[in-house]
């Protein structure tokens, strides 16, 4: 997969996909519909599968200070929209010169004369341009007007629920990451560098690996069964393991973050990219009496996760 960043630097051979469009933030199931469908489109027209997304996030832009709300980095989200099949994602940087441009000249700017793009596919409820003035149905005429082809496609629901982020984003609160995994159709991750912290847990007998969550929607605080795979360095695989999400009581407290024990593996992953899925919830946050009471949770905790994970 190709990653574009620039809209106004585009190469001959990144022109002319068949791209979805939007934040798609988690890829869940709801985006991977129209992510199919600009694939199809793309195999009618003979042109690239592409993605048009945006990056920081425009509510990221606009309201710096906001809580964090993304299910995915950006690092998660091309390593996703890789194992869809996308040929061509187009990271677009979101600044002020491209939140200021109308819908109009979005699409002729944007879409048309820089990306060049064959058809786009978008979601019922998709909005564009300064102020989110551009409607689903103004990018049709649009369309129309400028030589690319528009298709909508309908909101997505299971069991009667419709499939939203905001919904994924509550079940990963409440700490059911089963139920977010039904609506993203893959389980939820949490990617990014292998970074070094206090090393507590090499005298415990449980060396883990740390990772930042900043910026991330943090799911509940607590220890999760986890499978991981390390995507870099000469440790690349597959694994099991147990993993702590949050502030580390025992010890004071921390900055959030994901500790994650691999079973069974030896072996230095800092600096290598690893991405944790959250398998199953199997407990808060605790601070134990002592240190020994703490390792014998642990012991718990793994034993459980084995055994979920077999």
């Amino acid at each position: 997969m190709r990653i574009i960043r620039d809209h106004q630097f585009v190469a001959a051979k990144d022109r002319g996909a068949s791209a979805a469009i939007g934040n798609f933030d988690g890829i869940h199931l709801g985006h991977q519909t129209v992510i199919s469908l600009a694939a199809k489109h793309a195999a009618r027209l003979k042109c690239p599968t592409g993605v048009v997304t945006f990056e920081p996030h425009p509510r990221e832009f606009f309201a710096p200070d906001t809580q964090p709300f993304r299910l995915m980095n950006a690092e998660a989200k091309a390593n996703r929209l890789a194992k869809l099949g996308v040929a061509r994602l187009y990271e677009l940087n979101f600044n002020a010169a491209l939140s200021g441009l109308k819908p109009r000249e979005f699409a002729k700017n944007v879409l048309s004369e820089g990306l060049g793009l064959s058809h786009v596919v978008i979601g019922k409820d998709f909005c564009f341009g300064k102020g989110r003035a551009g409607t689903a149905a103004d990018l049709q005429e649009f369309g129309r007007e400028m030589g690319f082809g528009v298709t909508i496609a309908p909101l997505l629901s299971t069991g009667g629920i419709e499939v939203s982020s905001t919904r994924i984003r509550e079940a990963l609160t409440d700490g059911r990451p089963q139920d977010a995994a039904r609506m993203l159709g893959h389980m939820h991750r949490i990617e990014g560098e292998v970074i070094r912290g206090d090393q507590r847990g090499r005298d415990l007998g449980y060396p883990t690996t740390n990772m930042s969550i900043a910026g991330l929607h943090p799911p509940r605080f607590g220890v999760y069964a986890t499978r991981i795979d390390v995507l870099t360095g000469p440790h690349k695989g597959h694994y099991n393991g147990v993993s702590s999400m949050g502030v580390r009581p025992m010890f004071g407290e921390n900055t959030p973050n994901l500790e994650t024990f691999l079973f069974d593996f030896q072996g230095d992953l800092y600096g290598e990219h690893l991405s944790v899925a959250l398998v199953e919830y199997l407990r808060p946050e605790e601070k134990f009496e002592s240190v020994d009471a703490l390792v014998t949770q642990m012991n718990a905790d793994s034993a459980r996760a084995r055994e979920i994970l077999s």
